[in-house]
């Protein structure tokens, strides 16, 4: 046998040998690699959620849970809207003005809002973190007053809240309820958890 056939032998076997190294050290790396990204329960706790509004008539509202917290988003009527602008007097800051829960610039209006027909916020009471529910207008609850225009009530303690979110005065809750960042990708799809300047 020529030195010639054994110098191309050789070199047959050392090109498979370092392939199948390579092949076996890309097999360990990835799985390795990957072990840094975040896991799915962290990329949903955080991540952007998408929400189809469509089908939200006019005075209905739905929930969506964000970052593990019940976002609501309410399809307000005309009446509502108009009726905003004549609660300034009952409402302990209704210009959202405290700081504790800071508020996008384009929901600084009346309504907190992007577009004045729907609102979006976080459905927990600033107070001690309870859950809140909607009383309608003329629902007869005990536990509003008797020219009540709708809104939110949280039963734990009796703060009360406009079709806007804003806290009305003398109430336990501190500050109105949060506006969580969100924009509009389309008229029916709304992104909660980001906006154009994140």
């Amino acid at each position: 046998m020529s030195d010639a056939a054994v110098d191309q032998g050789r070199r047959t076997w050392i090109a498979i040998t370092c392939g199948a190294g390579a092949v076996g050290g890309a097999a360990v790396a990835v799985p390795f690699v990957s072990t840094f990204a975040p896991s799915e329960r962290a990329r949903a706790a955080g991540a952007p959620v998408e929400v189809d509004i469509s089908k939200l008539a006019p005075g209905d509202r739905m929930t969506v849970e964000w970052r593990g917290k019940p976002v609501w988003i309410l399809r307000r009527t005309p009446e509502q809207i108009e009726q905003l602008k004549s609660l300034d007097g009952q409402l302990a800051d209704p210009n959202s003005e405290r700081t504790a829960y800071p508020i996008p610039e384009y929901a600084k209006n009346t309504g907190r809002s992007i577009k004045p027909e729907f609102l979006v916020v976080i459905g927990i009471c600033t107070h001690l973190g309870c859950s809140p529910g909607g009383v309608a207008k003329g629902s007869g609850n005990a536990s509003v007053p008797a020219d009540w225009p709708g809104g939110f009530l949280c039963p734990c303690h009796g703060s009360t809240f406009d079709l806007a979110g804003r806290v009305y005065k003398n109430k336990p809750a501190p500050d109105n309820l949060e506006v969580p960042p969100h924009m509009y990708l389309s008229d029916t799809v709304l992104l909660i958890g980001e906006d154009k300047k994140a």
